[in-house]
């Protein structure tokens, strides 16, 4: 099975199939199809399907002429059909893997994604997760379902493990410039996962799928704990009257030893939020604590309430109002800047704070029009984007900026509104006249 699977991914003749055809899933398809490999892209929200079919994103970094393309090679059949399983030579599960109301892992997306494949599964498919999980998620969950049809992981067909690594809304980096990890726990599974990935990008191979599947979550443990740092370096430093972001912009100028992390009003996206919290949970289950990891989640989730606290004192000393009755509005309500995403976004919590002190309260984000239903915050769908005019600016107590979007005229924000908080130091190229308006929280 091994050495004909690897010589046709040599020769491009596998059908290569995404489940999930999200932030993950599509650049991986467009990976392979540029690769030339034929693509199957499966999702069960039919209007990413119907979109994708006449050549339209739903993605805002990616624009429709790169969804045309993919479509013009001829090789991409998009569908919400699972009985087209059987015609990929290789699964690449990329579905969400959240946090429950218990901060426990939900991986329920993974369950019944491998349950699906399981009814069409068929001798010789390699199975991929590119989930972020715990260790041990790929042989206990998916191996343990798969093989509830009577075949066997490494004779009948492959598991694998190879952690997702997008970054939306990063052009330095693509699917196919990002080394990618790979783990299998037979020297087999692995040279076939290889195989398929080498065609895109640079392959890293690590000994089992455990072992790789802790490399995503080191990787994201690392991101939270020295977030969270510089998220308490600014609490102290604005206590010593010392600009935290100057700071860092000095520090990263040593070439060893050190790496820039900026501090925010909080942690938002599909990972560094969740991540680390599914070791913490995996580590209770061996008797273990992760005491560091829990800390640093302490830290970044105490900091939107440290931001309200900042705007509340701000308002109070530079406009003696409260925040009770004022108009206020946010600025930016994707978790990352120059993205649509908006899962675990700071802003979020910080409208819902914002509300639940009595204040009236809209937000502005050039990539986010209206706000889609979400699962945190169900109350906010259907919200609209207001337009920075102004008479909009003006008639605000105070901006609060949570994203940084570089389609924003912060001079304009800073030149037209009574107050603004600057929780990303958005606001550091204003001219010196307005700097007075402006409050660093």
């Amino acid at each position: 099975m091994s050495r004909a699977y690897v010589e046709r991914a040599h020769k491009r003749d596998l059908t290569i199939g995404i489940m999930g055809l999200g932030y993950v899933g599509l650049p991986l398809a467009e990976a392979f199809l540029s690769a030339g490999f034929r693509v199957l892209g499966f999702d069960i929200d039919e209007t990413k399907v119907s979109a994708l079919t006449v050549g339209k994103t739903y993605i805002a970094h990616i624009p429709d002429a790169r969804i045309a393309t993919m479509m013009a090679t001829g090789r991409l059949e998009v569908t919400s059909d699972e009985t087209r399983l059987p015609a990929a030579d290789a699964l690449l599960m990329c579905v969400p893997t959240p946090l429950n109301i218990h901060r426990e892992p939900d991986i329920s997306y993974v369950e019944k994604t491998t349950q699906m494949i399981a009814r069409h599964l068929r001798p010789a498919q390699l199975v991929i997760l590119e989930s972020t999980t715990y260790p041990g998620t790929s042989d206990e969950v998916v191996r343990t379902i798969l093989e509830t049809t009577g075949l066997k992981a490494g004779a009948d067909f492959a598991i694998a493990y190879s952690p997702e690594r997008e970054d939306p809304g990063n052009i330095d980096f693509s699917t196919s410039s990002i080394p990618k990890v790979v783990g299998a726990d037979t020297d087999a599974e692995r040279d076939m996962a290889i195989a398929v990935y080498e065609t895109i990008t640079k392959v890293v191979p690590v000994s089992d799928m455990k072992t790789a599947e802790a490399v995503k979550l080191t990787e994201n443990i690392f991101r939270l704990i020295n977030i969270a740092l510089v998220n308490e370096l600014k609490t102290v430093f604005q206590g010593m009257d010392i600009d935290v972001w100057e700071v860092i912009d000095a520090a990263k100028t040593k070439p060893f030893g050190f790496m820039a992390f900026y501090p925010g009003p909080g942690l938002g996206g599909h990972c560094i939020p969740i991540d680390p919290f599914y070791l913490t949970w995996k580590a209770r289950a061996h008797g273990e604590t992760t005491r560091f990891i829990e800390l640093a989640g302490d830290v970044v989730t105490r900091m939107p309430r440290i931001v309200i606290e900042a705007l509340a004192e701000a308002m109070s000393g530079h406009l003696k109002k409260s925040v009770a009755g004022s108009r206020i509005l946010v600025s930016g309500l994707a978790y990352k800047k120059n993205v649509d995403d908006m899962r675990e976004s700071p802003s979020l919590h910080l409208i819902h704070m914002l509300r639940e002190r009595g204040a009236h309260v809209d937000y502005h984000d050039p990539h986010i029009p209206s706000v889609p239903m979400n699962r945190d915050h169900p109350e906010f769908a259907g919200m609209k984007s207001v337009d920075l005019t102004e008479a909009a600016l003006q008639s605000y107590d105070c901006v609060l900026i949570s994203t940084d979007h570089d389609a924003v005229d912060y001079t304009n924000i800073v030149r037209h509104a009574p107050l603004v908080i600057d929780t990303r130091n958005a606001a550091k190229d204003i001219p010196a006249e307005l700097r007075h308006k402006v409050v660093k929280a």
